[in-house]
């Protein structure tokens, strides 16, 4: 089955918690402390598998969970680090974050993306020794690992995509200028998931078509197949509208041409407005004057028009040089850019709550959903520290430090980030 959409949650592993630990040997009087410090979590790792060509293995699994690092032990033992965990796709792969739809990677021209970092390990009370404070019976929990509802949508990467009705011969084109072998049958839906083939044009060139499977009225609606697989058209730089010019089915070839454009602009008015040559097929079938009228109709509209016979591969070789000629012309296939994810909606999980806690004169903050605030923000920056202290004091987390004593000097640590609080 032809799967081309998942959601699936990714859970990256939590970093252990440093340990609490005194040296004791004997003969040796107040060894100091030597707790080890916490094994980093593992990370969530998006990968291309080229032998792929479907989503279909996310339909009975959703959840995916790499494991958390250990947690530090005594004698300045290190946990040891949580394996990764790596999810193949099929190249074309757009991760995005479910909620805000925001881009996290393509998985077009990069091989892999970590999609979610593993929480890193808590440092063990070791690193808390100083001067004054000799015997810091307090150890660093390790940062939760990054958490993310993920929206898994495949788009094919081909040059040219081939749009129209059912059983108007797309499939049968494709056929014939390429190695592919499209279902080709004299009745509607034939093509139940779309068909990539390599058209050769000689001397080394090629490129890739796409059959999707055929539009109707009433698409957007649903009807039919609907727009399920126009999503795959997104990528390719030129579009080939096969018409059937005889309206051998008892349609308009022109309402045909008009329905198709329309739903298109439905799903997509970017789509609609993609660079087209129209191919008029089944010549053999139709009279004269309905192909001159149709080809009055689109070349009107500053169309490229060719006929063809597709069965027979009549016409078929100037339609394909017609294409290369315009592909050499046009941009190279659509890269989606990495988009951030917004951070209203990373605040939006501050309703979670948190926890402050003090060890001889440090404040400790624990509150999974800041995490990937405090990842993405740059301490360097101004504007990016005033935004941070913006989500403290909005939270209720600086309302909380005062009420367990906090003054002004005193140490604040939210995981791997330290402050002394200046009121």
């Amino acid at each position: 089955m032809f799967v081309d959409y998942a959601v699936i949650h990714i859970k990256a592993g939590n970093g252990g918690n440093g340990a609490v630990a005194f040296h004791r040997e004997k003969y040796v009087a107040a060894g100091g402390p030597d707790g080890g410090d916490g094994g980093r979590g593992g990370d969530i790792i998006f990968k291309v598998d080229d032998n792929l060509s479907t989503l279909a293995d996310f339909r009975y699994r959703r959840k995916y969970a790499a494991p958390s690092g250990q947690d530090g032990q005594g004698g300045r033992r290190n946990g040891r680090k949580g394996e990764s965990l790596v999810i193949r796709v099929p190249r074309g792969t757009i991760i995005r974050e479910d909620e805000s739809g925001a881009v996290m990677a393509d998985m077009s021209e990069m091989d892999e993306f970590t999609a979610a970092k593993g929480g890193r390990g808590g440092w063990g009370n070791t690193h808390f020794a100083t001067p004054t404070r000799q015997v810091p019976r307090f150890a660093k929990n390790g940062t939760p690992g990054e958490e993310w509802d993920i929206r898994l949508e495949l788009k094919l990467l081909a040059d040219v995509g081939l749009v129209g009705f059912p059983n108007v011969g797309k499939s049968t084109l494709l056929s014939v200028v390429s190695q592919a072998k499209p279902t080709v049958a004299d009745y509607h839906f034939t093509t139940l998931s779309p068909v990539l083939g390599v058209v050769s044009i000689g001397e080394g060139t090629s490129f890739v078509m796409a059959d999707i499977p055929g539009l109707i009225e009433g698409a957007s609606e649903g009807v039919g197949l609907g727009h399920e697989f126009l999503r795959h058209v997104e990528r390719c730089r030129l579009l080939v509208h096969v018409v059937d010019v005889a309206g051998s089915e008892g349609r308009d070839p022109i309402e045909d041409f008009e329905t198709i454009n329309k739903e298109l602009r439905s799903f997509n008015e970017e789509l609609a407005s993609r660079p087209m040559i129209v191919a008029g097929n089944k010549v053999d079938l139709a009279e004269e004057e309905q192909v001159e009228r149709f080809k009055q109709y689109v070349t009107e509209r500053g169309y490229e028009f060719y006929p063809m016979m597709a069965a027979i591969a009549e016409g078929t070789r100037e339609l394909i040089n017609a294409v290369a000629a315009r592909l050499a012309q046009l941009p190279p296939i659509r890269i989606y850019e990495q988009e951030e994810i917004p951070a209203e909606m990373l605040e939006k999980k501050s309703a979670n709550g948190f926890t402050v806690t003090e060890h001889d004169g440090v404040y400790f903050v624990e509150a999974p959903w800041l995490v990937p605030i405090l990842a993405r923000a740059d301490m360097d920056d101004y504007e990016s520290l005033q935004y941070f202290q913006h989500v403290l004091e909005k939270s209720g987390i600086i309302d909380a430090l005062l009420e367990h004593g906090m003054q002004e000097g005193d140490t604040v640590s939210i995981y791997d980030f330290e402050f002394e609080y200046i009121p």
